[in-house]
């Protein structure tokens, strides 16, 4: 019974505050139980504080017993990423390098949001050092482990959050994502994870890589993805790129269908290599969506291949960031990261410039995509999850984490909105993700594709036997 509530949907739980037949309290409890049992396998948090969440739970509890909630999230379990600031705790990014001593008494605006409308957060989630990778280990928290098979990685940056939630601790995540870091553990795990139109969820403090990162839900639904969104994209000033708030709530329409919308899907991108069981699952998926009324199409190489283009902003907006670094706080860094910036030390103006203004095409070209097709399919990654500790599968460069993870970075260069969501599993029981992708300030139209395709196609019966 405890681990039926602990897979419960956030609008389900919900549902059951309402009637009354679970309590804020009973379901944070449980969740508090299930760190207990699976951390130590897991490894998903760096920052767990039971007694505020059980503080928070009391008073969430109280409200519904005045039929008084403060809103959709009051009394849910949830966590944070440790990119993202949450008052009185440490937000430390993985890193030896950050003061763990100093001034933690701001909410960044997501936080701040999921707090107003009553979410019990149960602690800080783990990442790789300052989110650099796409796999989530780092020299201040160690290995993070996925809950399907422990023996691999749930994807990174935002992977503490993922594992936690796919082993049912919590029931929604709020991560960050610079080049795919909800949605890269988000298929790994057998999640639904979003990266919103750039500026619709304020980003403060501002990322090192700028306009790339985003803040974004990682949930088990798609209707609780659409739920988590509106909360934490309320507009805050303290992001100056922030969009204005809607008239219309994602909750309300996603339930539209697909009927008539024009799909695009391609499998490659005409530049990934990627692995035959995603490769077979991912058409399967694509299939589906005639079955769903809508008029599908596939396009072999949709836009130039952008990855010199994001690994110059990426890495350059790293190096910048860590521009202040003594050398005896690099030697602390992640081997890997301290690579990185090397490499990022290698890349003049003029070479920003180019990627700029390749950046603008690619943006550009995309727009007039999305004029012929409503959304694109992609695989969300090319691969499955592979072996916790490496940064690539083997046939990869093991050096490199943009070669398998090829299909979402293109969309934090243009800063349009994405989601995966799963789609199947493959022979040893790993997870694999779908990817949506909308036009600019298309939300909506990929939040209902992802709903009709999960209503359809559901894996939420199967569950991590950890």
């Amino acid at each position: 019974m405890d681990e039926d509530i602990a897979y419960l949907s956030v609008v389900d739980i919900i549902d059951a505050y309402r009637g009354g037949s679970l309590s804020p309290v009973e379901v944070t409890e449980i969740a508090l139980d299930r760190v207990d049992r699976l951390e130590p396998e897991l490894n998903a948090f760096c920052h767990f504080a039971p007694e505020e969440a059980v503080a928070a739970a009391r008073e969430a509890e109280a409200r519904w017993r005045e039929s008084s909630p403060l809103g959709p999230l009051d009394g849910i379990p949830i966590t944070v990423k440790d990119q993202v600031l949450a008052k009185g705790w440490p937000t430390l990014r993985g890193s030896k390098t950050v003061d763990p001593d100093q001034d933690w008494s701001e909410d960044s605006p997501a936080v701040e949001r999921a707090r107003e409308q009553g979410a019990v957060i149960l602690g800080k989630t783990t990442t790789p050092e300052f989110g650099w990778k796409g796999v989530t280990d780092s020299p201040l928290s160690g290995i993070t482990r996925n809950p399907w098979d422990t023996r691999m990685t749930p994807g990174g940056s935002s992977g503490g959050s993922a594992a936690a939630l796919a082993a049912g601790i919590g029931h929604a995540a709020i991560g960050t994502d610079a080049g795919g870091s909800v949605r890269i553990p988000g298929a790994f795990t057998g999640l639904v994870a979003m990266k919103a139109t750039v500026g619709r969820v304020p980003v403060y403090p501002p990322s090192a890589v700028g306009t790339l990162s985003h803040v974004g839900p990682i949930c088990r639904t798609v209707r609780d993805t659409a739920l988590l969104l509106d909360v934490i994209s309320a507009p805050d000033a303290r992001d100056w790129l922030c969009l204005p708030g809607r008239d219309t709530s994602n909750s309300d329409s996603i339930k539209a269908g697909i009927s008539g919308m024009s799909v695009a899907f391609s499998p490659t991108l005409g530049y990934a290599k990627v692995d035959p069981e995603v490769a077979g699952l991912f058409m399967t998926a694509t299939h589906s969506f005639e079955q769903l009324g809508a008029h599908v199409e596939e396009v072999a190489v949709p836009f130039a291949d952008p990855t010199e283009c994001f690994r110059t902003h990426f890495f350059a907006g790293n190096l910048h960031a860590f521009r202040d670094l003594r050398p005896d706080q690099i030697s602390l860094l992640d081997p890997g990261l301290a690579r990185v910036l090397e490499t990022a030390r290698e890349t003049d103006l003029a070479a920003f410039q180019l990627a700029a203004d390749q950046r603008v095409a690619l943006g550009r070209a995309n727009r007039l995509f999305h004029e012929r097709f409503d959304i694109l399919l992609t695989p969300t990654l090319a691969v499955p999850a592979f072996p916790a500790g490496q940064l690539s599968p083997d046939g990869y460069d093991p050096e490199d984490w943009l070669q398998w993870s090829p299909f979402t970075y293109p969309f934090n260069l243009t800063g349009q909105p994405a989601i995966t969501v799963p789609c199947g599993f493959t022979e040893q029981g790993l997870p694999v993700g779908l990817q949506i992708v909308g036009p600019i300030h298309g939300d909506e139209l990929v939040l209902r594709a992802a709903h009709a395709y999960q209503a359809a196609h559901s894996t939420l019966e199967r569950r991590p036997q950890i």
